[in-house]
């Protein structure tokens, strides 16, 4: 049999081929990579911990835009309380579709704290979602979830709630 140039070309890179892959694959560090140490492990909670505080501060109240009347999401969901994170996305039925906790958060800053949205890509978010998420961290869903993490509010006469509108979101 008689070898072109073509073919000679073809043979050679049949048997090249495999070897570079095999020292591609060799030589590629993102290939494998052995379990976080201790130490790196410490950083990254660390990290996260420090955005979880970041967020626990804006849900109670640290930044004054998220509020025109004084409300903060831990007004209605103390330590994250009934604010379920676990189950986003989901169909909100006031909204009529389906949406990530993002702008369910946004939601409730704009409507019952009259605030201004936060970027749903910007850190303050990332803050709110963390804190959110971690108190929820291990926490099976389930009815009365709420009840579980806060004791339920005591109303000790009346029906707990005002006849007439607060002036606040839909109840104006």
């Amino acid at each position: 049999m008689k070898l072109n140039i073509t073919n000679r070309f073809n043979v050679a890179i049949g048997l090249i081929a495999p070897v570079a892959l095999v020292g591609l694959l060799a030589s590629n560090p993102a290939a494998a990579r052995g379990p976080f140490t201790a130490a790196e492990l410490a950083d990254q909670e660390k990290a996260l911990l420090a955005v979880v505080d970041h967020g626990r501060d804006l849900w109670h109240g640290s930044k004054s835009s998220m509020s025109t009347n004084g409300l903060a999401c831990g007004n209605c969901h103390p330590d994250a309380a009934a604010s379920n994170p676990q189950t986003f996305p989901k169909f909100q039925a006031n909204l009529g579709k389906v949406i990530p906790i993002r702008e369910m958060i946004n939601w409730c800053i704009m409507v019952p704290q009259g605030g201004t949205a936060l970027d749903v890509n910007g850190e303050d978010m990332v803050a709110m979602e963390a804190y959110a998420m971690y108190m929820y961290r291990g926490i099976k869903i389930e009815p009365g979830l709420a009840t579980k993490q806060t004791p339920p509010v005591v109303v000790k006469s009346g029906p707990g709630f005002p006849k007439k509108g607060s002036g606040i979101g839909f109840d104006k």
